[in-house]
């Protein structure tokens, strides 16, 4: 019986030493041809993460600017790091369920999917959880057909975007600088008379004295 050759005895010692990050195979009777290996450089490893920074920079565009105030342009609001998490998560929740556009109900799912805020505490305190407004969505607003794939960034309803403007007014009403804060949001949510983000909060509880309640820390989302 033929005995099976050991490969080893085939294959050669690879030299590094050349300076240019190269290794090379002489040819042999198992290589007919001469093989060149490249070695990973330092900068080749790792390619920088700028999908986080990109889609920050997008939505932000999606948001509304407020205008610049003539007297003390150094006091014009801006929209708060957890505002505009907040947003991207509700455009998020308006894909997951393959709506055509973003609502109250998807920034409301949103705030309470970024969670961090004052505002989301105060409605997990009150009973209003994430789970609850999207099951309170669906029974409203119904199932999306199958097939319907949501745009990329859907774009905002009426009611959704005076809601946004609510937000920048009042916050303008204030006279002072600082950010438009997830209080702001969630506030001109409720604002938004038979929405459908407050006809979802109604249900679960949330009425004018807890709006009332949650006006009075409406700075306090630093």
């Amino acid at each position: 019986m033929a005995s099976i050759p050991n490969l080893s005895s085939f294959l050669p010692t690879l030299s590094h030493s050349n300076p240019n990050n190269q290794c090379t195979l002489p040819p042999t009777s198992l290589f007919g041809t001469r093989i060149t290996l490249l070695r990973a450089t330092s900068s080749s490893r790792s390619l920088p993460n700028t999908s986080c920074s990109a889609t920050s920079a997008t939505v932000s565009f999606s948001l509304p600017t407020p205008k610049p105030l003539s007297d003390t342009p150094d006091k014009t609001p801006k929209w708060s790091e957890r505002a505009i998490k907040s947003y991207a998560m509700g455009e998020l929740e308006a894909r997951k369920l393959k709506y055509p556009n973003t609502g109250t109900e998807a920034i409301l799912m949103g705030i309470l999917v970024e969670g961090t805020s004052n505002a989301a505490k105060f409605l997990r305190a009150n009973g209003i959880t994430l789970l609850k407004a999207r099951e309170e969505t669906v029974e409203l607003l119904g199932k999306s057909d199958l097939f319907f794939f949501s745009p990329e960034h859907p774009p905002l309803t009426e009611p959704a975007q005076k809601a946004l403007d609510w937000a920048i007014e009042e916050k303008l009403k204030s006279g002072e600088g600082g950010e438009i804060n997830v209080t702001h949001l969630l506030l001109g949510i409720w604002s938004q008379e038979e929405s459908a983000g407050q006809q979802i909060l109604a249900t679960l509880g949330f009425d004018d004295g807890k709006a009332k309640e949650l006006s009075k820390k409406i700075d306090g989302d630093v």
